[in-house]
């Protein structure tokens, strides 16, 4: 399907129905998504580029209102307060349309992220290229990219990639279970995801295996990390973190599926303990330790060989530091409240 890079103007609201991932022909589709309809609208958009507080970055990118991949646990379903949208989150996307970005440069030297409250390669992405057509206006620009996705659509633009220095592509990947995957999201498999890594790191650009969110006895962080560490650069993790909503779907879904973990996570999302996660980076540090890799806290700005092992980063507790706090190296003790990722649009 071509991409609809020509279109000028934000056209009325429609109802696509979402592509099977696999096409009649039989061949694998990238980006491919088990919903069986969306809610599409184009809109217009001041801006594509927005400051934020996200430590890891400088300015928030998303091309996209909504995600459609509908992740049960999305802390991004906040948005949807904001969108005047009924439909239920990851049943709808704004496709977003902005003035061509003048003097790109002027972001020279700057952390971009992409994909800080939707996905920039949901399936819709293939048809409408607004991540690429950004990619292509912010060429030889100088910025500095990380790209965070589920899907293998990434795999369409690698030769965009490859002309951005230092650029990363981080695949969020929370289990090695396809069962357990499919309960949480409309994503691509885990198998996919994997093999895009795998691709991109074969073809020198640097990638990231960002674990997240961790839940509690069903993550096995260690299966993960054994998979990815010849692949990667970067292992990023991240805990379950519940709020709004999303919370009661969650905890009822594990007093459904898992309850013999009920106990714990009351212990944890109730009652606010932290003991478990206390444990998990005692262990993680042991296994790194035991493993030859660098374990950090907040902190991925080590600079390493492409070949060199992966670097394990904690970012437990990740939205109570600000960047201000993460650059003067404080950690989890002491850190100021509030921060975490940015409320863009």
């Amino acid at each position: 399907m071509p991409c609809f890079i020509g279109i000028g103007h934000p056209k009325k609201d429609k109802q696509i129905p979402e592509q099977d991932s696999t096409s009649p022909e039989g061949h694998i589709r990238m980006g491919g998504s088990n919903m069986t309809s969306a809610v599409i609208q184009e809109i217009a958009a001041k801006n594509i580029i927005t400051k934020t507080d996200i430590p890891v970055c400088d300015y928030a990118v998303n091309p996209y209102v909504g995600c459609t991949h509908g992740c049960k646990y999305c802390y991004a379903s906040f948005m949807k307060r904001f969108t005047n949208h009924p439909e239920p989150w990851g049943t709808f996307l704004d496709v977003k349309y902005w003035p061509e970005i003048r003097k790109p440069e002027k972001y020279a030297g700057k952390e971009l992220f992409f994909g800080t409250v939707t996905d920039p390669y949901n399936p819709q992405e293939e048809q409408y290229c607004r991540t690429r057509a950004l990619l292509e206006q912010l060429q030889g620009s100088g910025v500095k990219i990380t790209i965070q996705t589920k899907s293998d659509l990434v795999l369409r633009d690698i030769d965009l990639l490859r002309t951005f220095p230092g650029l990363r592509v981080g695949f969020s990947i929370n289990t090695l279970d396809e069962g357990f995957r499919a309960d949480m999201d409309n994503a691509v498999s885990i198998e996919r995801r994997l093999t895009a890594m795998k691709v991109l790191h074969e073809e020198g650009i640097r990638t990231t295996c960002f674990i997240s969110p961790i839940f509690p006895a069903l993550t096995d962080v260690f299966a993960i990390i054994g998979r990815v560490k010849d692949q990667c650069q970067l292992v990023w993790l991240e805990n379950l973190n519940l709020r709004g909503s999303y919370k009661a779907v969650i905890l009822g879904y594990i007093q459904h599926k898992h309850s013999e973990l009920t106990g714990l996570y009351e212990e944890i999302y109730s009652h606010g303990s932290r003991l478990y996660w206390e444990s998990l980076d005692t262990h993680l540090r042991t296994y790194a330790a035991g493993s030859g890799l660098d374990y950090v806290t907040n902190d991925d700005s080590m600079e390493r060989p492409f070949d060199a092992p992966p670097v394990i980063v904690n970012y437990f507790y990740h939205e109570q530091i600000k960047k201000s706090a993460q650059k003067r190296g404080t950690g989890h003790d002491g850190t100021a409240e509030g921060g975490g990722r940015s409320p863009d649009a």
